[in-house]
């Protein structure tokens, strides 16, 4: 059996090809019928079948059936031979293609493709060279007629699925042939619908619409996409979307890449986030709507990766645009801005809307990662929050302080926006001690807007069952079991963080609360965390807690010292008022909350701006004259204490106002403080001593006193943080060698003081008759020093 059985060579090419192999035998009658001679002939790829092989005059029987299946089961048989039957077709393709023989090209073709549908093996590797090798040429090719027939067979070849990728094929021909041929510019619009691939071959005849049609074209090439080509796929759709503007107004980049995240395969979408992220960092200088674009396309992007596979990139999405908020940030305050005031105004306001399309997007992609990661981002932002180690240093409109302050607004945003969707069960890996005590101290900044987004935040790590949108000032006064609220038993796990750092959140919100730039939103967040604290981490001690810090909420309202504006004063009362409303209805002790009762009913009488429907409205009614009030419109600690301490909570603890603690944050000052208590201490003993008189007279021990040490212990507290501060960044930015000579002088001062300690330790023991005569008779070269370890004490001072 050989070739020209099947594909009808014509002429004496034939002839004589078959004639230097066969001799006389030019009619095939020597292999007769019997195939094997007719498959050993094809091992040496000769022709040998006779005239009746092919077809008649003409090609209009196109190839035998029967030799074509022959040749077939001969191909599946003896797959080795692939690679031969593949070069030998695709030299008389070529040669029939430079001699114009169109119709025997067709048939080759055409038995090509059938070979190349049949055999389905390893070997086909060899065999695809020289039928892609064949493809091209017809595709180089000026006729259309010879393009559509390789495009067709292209096609063929595209849908047979390989057992293993073969990566050193190369594509880059075709690729950029079929994009040559889909923008066709000939005169017949039939030949130019045929000349696209499938599918856009059916354009014409289908009447699709072109959207439509694109978009099956991009979900099928990406749905073949391998791990390795992915980045290949990306590449183009970005830069098309650059060099046609696509970025903005987003709808179009939006659906693209819709589009790409359904139809790869699931476990390559992080790939896509790689090359946006990528793509994002290269346009850092591109104008904000083309950031903000490309934000927001991450943003959709993200959250249907988040459903299958994120890969390495979860930090570093995070990192990525935390970055660019600080470039937009620096961007912004730089003043790089062509135009005049109008178009600084305008550029600014893009800044803002690129910023707040980051945070926006680090909100949506944190809600779909599971709790342990979303922790992990959450210490990841606070992390980069630049908490000053005092109060603003730096002096008021500078730069690095807007920039400062930017940079905290906005990382903390974000941070807010993660702790939305965050739920744990466990308060303690919720909040761990390092996380809780950088999140405090920039409570306690002086910026308001900052203040209050720390709020917001510890709200959201306490609220597991949805209660702060339920609960305000106004709606507590009133009957609260219409609000719903969820409340369960308090766990073990809760009880431990809050004996661990309960004093710690209760400090924090008293400090906050004396801050004389409060505004309504920071009195309503602060009742907020007073009644979540309640629900959600209420054991006996932590009640009894909150209701003395209530208290002192409104002593700290009446204090003449403080020096609070009049709706400062007027919210806290408010607020007091307000909590203990709702912890009354809570805790069921009926003595308890008729005494609320009573002393709101006083306030709605003869004080109405006392209570938060008042304070907390649209118009606020404020008075500065407090001092004029009557006591009934004042809550009782002595008889609060008295009802609660009957009804089974602490009455010691109860009786005691409320007084800021210190915190290991604070441990120095705390040092300080402890030093002067014990000084106290010790004068007062000793003014039963005989000295007594001759002594200074020992300062009164009083709350003012003690006041006094808290307040002068923040400025140790600030200077301590300075001098880390100043530590730290001179290890970051000094040379080595000045740090090394550091290190080394420390060294040798220890060494020094290590030396003076081992001479004091070894001295000559004491003499029995009580004189040291060595040290005054005698010279010291002549003394004889024995070590403590070898000195013979007296039985009685060994143990």
């Amino acid at each position: 059996m050989g070739i020209t059985g099947i594909i009808p060579w014509a002429g004496n090419n034939r002839d004589h090809f078959w004639a230097g192999f066969h001799g006389n035998h030019r009619d095939g009658s020597g292999l007769g019928t019997n195939p094997i001679p007719l498959l050993l002939a094809l091992s040496g790829l000769a022709p040998s079948f006779s005239r009746e092989s092919f077809p008649g005059a003409g090609f209009q029987d196109g190839l035998v059936k029967t030799n074509m299946e022959k040749l077939t089961f001969y191909a599946l048989s003896a797959p080795e031979k692939l690679d031969r039957i593949g070069a030998y077709l695709s030299e008389r393709l070529i040669r029939d293609v430079s001699r114009h023989r169109y119709g025997y090209v067709c048939i080759a073709m055409e038995a090509l493709d059938q070979l190349l549908m049949a055999c389905h093996c390893q070997s086909i590797n060899l065999f695809v060279e020289s039928f892609l090798k064949m493809v091209a040429k017809l595709l180089e090719s000026d006729k259309p007629n010879l393009q559509i027939l390789g495009t067709n067979s292209f096609v063929k070849f595209a849908n047979i699925e390989e057992d293993t990728p073969s990566y050193h094929r190369s594509y880059d021909f075709f690729v950029s042939r079929f994009s040559e041929m889909c923008h066709s510019s000939h005169a017949d619009p039939d030949v130019r619908a045929s000349r696209s691939p499938s599918p856009l071959q059916a354009a014409d005849t289908e009447q699709e619409i072109p959207a439509e049609l694109a978009e099956r074209c991009l979900r099928e090439l990406l749905g073949r996409a391998a791990f390795g080509n992915i980045k290949n796929a990306i590449k183009p759709v970005l830069i098309h979307l650059d060099n046609h503007s696509l970025w903005e107004p987003k709808v179009f980049a939006r659906g693209c890449f819709r589009i790409i995240m359904y139809s790869i395969q699931p476990q390559h979408s992080h790939l896509v986030i790689q090359q946006l992220l990528g793509h994002l960092d290269a346009n850092s200088r591109s104008a904000a709507p083309i950031r903000a674009g490309i934000v927001e396309v991450l943003s959709e992007a993200a959250v249907i990766a988040a459903s299958g596979s994120v890969g390495p990139t979860v930090l570093e999405v995070f990192n990525t645009l935390l970055r660019q908020l600080r470039l937009s940030i620096d961007h912004g305050l730089s003043g790089s801005f062509e135009g005049g005031a109008a178009a600084r105004k305008a550029k600014e306001h893009e800044e803002r809307m690129f910023q707040e399309a980051v945070i926006k997007t680090i909100g949506s992609f944190s809600g779909t990662l599971p709790p342990y990661q979303q922790s992990e981002v959450m210490v990841f932002i606070l992390n980069k929050v630049p908490l000053p180690p005092a109060r603003p240093s730096l002096e008021p409109g500078s730069d690095g302080e807007n920039r400062n302050r930017l940079t905290q607004v906005m990382l903390l945003k974000s941070l807010l926006q993660v702790s939305v969707g965050f739920q744990s069960s466990n308060m303690l890996t919720a909040l761990p001690s390092a996380f809780l005590d950088r999140l405090l101290s920039a409570a306690l900044l002086e910026d308001p807007e900052i203040r209050l987004f720390v709020l917001e935040i510890l709200s959201s790590f306490i609220d597991r069952h949805g209660n702060r949108h339920k609960v305000s000032p106004g709606s507590a006064i009133g009957d609260v079991s219409v609000l719903k609220l969820k409340v369960e038993k308090c766990s073990r796990q809760d009880s431990v963080f809050m004996k661990k750092h309960g004093q710690q959140l209760f400090r924090h919100l008293f400090l906050v609360s004396k801050e004389r730039d409060n505004g309504r939103e920071h009195f309503r967040a602060l009742f907020r965390l007073l009644v979540l604290l309640s629900l959600e981490l209420a054991s006996d001690d932590v009640i009894v807690d909150l209701v003395r810090l209530a208290l002192a909420l409104q002593e700290l309202a009446q204090s003449p010292e403080e020096q609070l504006p009049p709706y400062n004063r007027c919210a806290l009362l408010a607020l007091g008022a307000a909590y203990l409303s709702l912890i009354s209805q809570l805790l069921t002790v009926p003595p308890f909350f008729q005494h609320i009762q009573e002393v709101i009913q006083s306030r709605q009488k003869e004080a109405p701006f006392l209570l938060p429907e008042e304070v907390f409205g649209e118009n606020p009614r404020v008075s500065g004259s407090l001092e004029q009030l009557g006591p009934e419109v004042f809550f009782w600690q002595s008889k609060i204490s008295e009802i609660l301490g009957s009804s089974g909570y602490s009455l010691e603890r109860l009786s005691i106002p409320y007084v800021p603690q210190l915190t290991d944050e604070d441990r120095l000052s705390k040092r300080k403080s402890i030093g002067e208590t014990i000084s106290l201490q010790v004068e007062v003993e000793s003014r039963n001593s005989p000295e007594r008189e001759q002594r200074a007279p020992a300062e009164e021990i009083t709350y003012e006193t003690l006041k006094k040490a808290i307040v002068d212990s923040v400025a140790v507290e600030e200077q301590e943080r300075e001098r880390r501060r100043q530590v730290v960044e001179k290890f970051q930015k000094a040379p080595f060698e000045e740090i090394a000579a550091h290190c080394g002088a420390r060294a040798s001062l220890l060494r020094s003081k290590l030396n003076q300690i081992f001479e004091i330790t070894i001295r000559p023991p004491p003499s029995p008759s009580g004189t040291i005569a060595a040290a005054y008779g005698q010279s010291q070269s002549q003394s004889h020093s024995i070590p403590v370890y070898e000195m013979k004490f007296p039985d009685l001072c060994v143990y």
